[in-house]
């Protein structure tokens, strides 16, 4: 029996929780889906995801909400942590960190295991996700052996690496963060699915969703710019796969963009 996975790129901002409410209702029918998973940790004008998202993205239909290096840019945000199950945190925080790690899912086909975890390449220092993964890992696939990994992550030999060393153990390895969704969405040699950066939901007339003059200005002269979330030329990212319940083994993988850019001049 193969369980149905839509998981969702980072939203971006008020015009990524408008695409999504605009284009989740059709995912969910089109791929009969059994379990849906977004990156909500930019969601709240580019920083965090207060009760406020959570509740829309709930209501739509989505399960679990992960999170990343900004999800503890906003107080609000913070606070939803403590209350919220389902809105996970990169579980190699350290100790005493509050919010949940990861989270069992309870679906018509069974218990889907949802796992957030960060790196640590020019980002934080903080706990190894290499030793949590393997805690976690054990933990969860005492109750199933469906299990979902969001690694937020800046480099790519990370969550490689990070992939093939859970290749068997997981069945999907979706890596996050970057707002740039890659072309190598693939099945590993012991049965994970597999994509590097699942990208973002929102606006791409912008750099990684924030106004481009902001942006480049940072660059220019080094200092700190007011972050503002951008508007326009907005995009859905995202991924299916379909899981094999018994086995814990991704069968197929289908990466997802709407709309497709325009490439002509």
């Amino acid at each position: 029996m193969n369980i149905n996975v839509l998981f969702i790129g980072d939203i971006v901002g008020k015009p990524g929780m408008d695409m999504i409410q605009m284009w989740l209702p059709g995912l969910i029918k089109k791929y009969h889906t059994d379990i849906v998973i977004v990156n909500g940790e930019n969601a709240n004008e580019g920083k965090g995801c207060t009760e406020a998202e959570g509740k829309v993205l709930f209501n739509l239909g989505v399960d679990v909400i992960t999170g990343g290096n900004h999800t503890w840019d906003k107080h609000k945000s913070q606070e939803y942590l403590k209350t919220e199950k389902r809105a996970l945190r990169p579980l190699n925080y350290p100790r005493g960190t509050y919010g949940n790690g990861y989270f069992i899912a309870d679906t018509k086909k069974g218990k889907v295991g949802v796992l957030n975890l960060q790196g640590r390449t020019f980002m934080a220092a903080i706990d190894c996700p290499f030793r949590s993964a393997d805690w976690a890992v054990k933990t969860i696939s005492s109750d199933t052996k469906t299990i979902i990994v969001d690694f937020h992550a800046e480099a790519t030999a990370e969550k490689l690496a990070l992939a093939n060393y859970l290749d068997g153990k997981i069945s999907l390895f979706i890596g996050s963060h970057t707002h740039i969704q890659t072309a190598d969405e693939r099945v590993l040699p012991k049965g994970t699915g597999y994509i590097t950066d699942i990208g973002m939901t929102g606006p791409y007339d912008s750099v990684i969703g924030m106004k481009t003059e902001a942006a480049i200005n940072r660059f220019l002269y080094q200092t700190p710019q007011k972050y503002q979330t951008a508007e326009n030329e907005v995009h859905l990212s995202g991924l299916f796969a379909k899981i094999d319940s018994e086995s814990g083994s991704t069968k197929s993988i289908e990466r997802i963009f709407i709309p497709e850019f325009n490439r002509e001049s």
